[in-house]
């Protein structure tokens, strides 16, 4: 295809063998010609085509490349979006960016003064569970909303060694991982909270880093409870959402990484579907009487980010997701960092 936008991989390590690559490999708008690999080839099972190459400049010199796909350790991103925005190249980047707002910020102000597309892959604003929640919240059966309560726990005892996210300092650890899906789901939903409340600690024998947070956005009238744990080996709803005639719950998550892990190429209009046993519950009052619903999981498909990243390269549409909300989730991370050092609430 002669439109097809030329694309270079940064890494082959987990998102890049899970995520970047299975969903470039299936969409026919784009092609991927190199892969940096500096001293494996494992790429090479799933893009046969792909040229590997052992340094970051093959890629920035590549006149062919228009787009760079920065999936290594958090803090490479600022310099190797830097790099490859400074090369003329457009730029998607993993979660959470950068490790810091100013960086972003800076960031932004260079693509926009090149004209480069510069997006972060947020790839949760697609999970199923979570395109549900969007629909329960906009229909708003319960009436109206009190609280939001989002989980993403884990049971992992294990402390995996040599691993960036699991050694370090403030910005490793689950808050900038995890936290990061979160939090930008919960700014989707209801965009910049009032106040941050945050609570992070080690909850695992030998942990380095956080692998627990609990934390609280306030909004007028209603807050969002945000939790995640790496020692929970029976969790509960993924979802609760409580409003003032009803309650919507939503177990399990969504099952498009495990797939894709699996091997699975995310191919098919079954693709993202969800067996009944884990659809949501709602319950409310109508008329006076109570109302239970199942509600059907809308399909998770991460698909949709690449479908409109070529639409934005190629004819000047909407990102798939914009920097300038992952610049305001940065700083609710921030405020997060601050203030639980502080042990108080921080005003945005």
């Amino acid at each position: 295809m002669n439109n097809q936008v030329i694309v270079a991989l940064a890494s082959f390590g987990m998102s890049g063998k899970v995520f970047h690559g299975p969903l470039l490999k299936v969409n026919p708008n784009f092609r991927v010609k190199l892969v940096l690999e500096r001293s494996k080839e494992l790429s090479k099972a799933l893009l046969p085509d792909a040229t590997i190459v052992k340094s970051y400049d093959d890629i920035l010199t590549d006149t062919e490349v228009e787009l760079v796909v920065v999936n290594t350790p958090d803090r490479l991103h600022y310099t190797m979006v830097k790099q490859a925005l400074e090369a003329g190249k457009h730029v998607v980047v993993e979660k959470p960016a950068t490790l810091r707002s100013a960086e972003l910020q800076e960031l932004i102000e260079l693509a926009q003064a090149k004209g480069l597309v510069f997006t972060v892959f947020q790839n949760r604003r697609w999970d199923g569970d979570f395109r549900t929640v969007q629909k329960v919240i906009k229909e708003a059966k319960f009436g109206r909303l009190v609280e939001f309560e989002s989980h993403y726990d884990r049971y992992r005892t294990e402390i995996t060694p040599d691993s960036w996210k699991e050694e370090g300092d403030e910005y490793c650890g689950v808050l900038y991982n995890l936290g990061a899906h979160m939090v930008d789901q919960a700014y989707v939903l209801f965009g910049k909270p009032q106040t941050v409340t945050a609570h992070l600690k080690t909850v695992r024998t030998g942990g380095k880093v956080a692998d627990y947070y609990d934390i609280r956005l306030d909004y007028e009238g209603f807050s969002a409870l945000l939790k995640s744990s790496y020692l929970v080996m029976d969790p509960g709803p993924r979802y609760t959402i409580n409003g003032e005639y009803g309650t919507f719950k939503k177990w399990g998550s969504d099952g498009q990484e495990e797939l894709l892990q699996a091997g699975n190429l995310p191919k098919g209009d079954d693709w993202g579907k969800e067996e009944t046993d884990w659809w949501g519950t709602l319950v409310y009052t109508e008329n006076d009487e109570q109302v239970e619903e199942l509600v059907e999981t809308v399909p998770g498909d991460y698909r949709i980010f690449y479908d409109k990243l070529f639409e934005a390269i190629r004819n000047n549409k909407a990102l798939p997701v914009n920097p300038a909300e992952a610049l305001e989730v940065l700083k609710i991370l921030e405020a997060c960092l601050f203030s639980n050092k502080q042990r108080q609430t921080v005003c945005l």
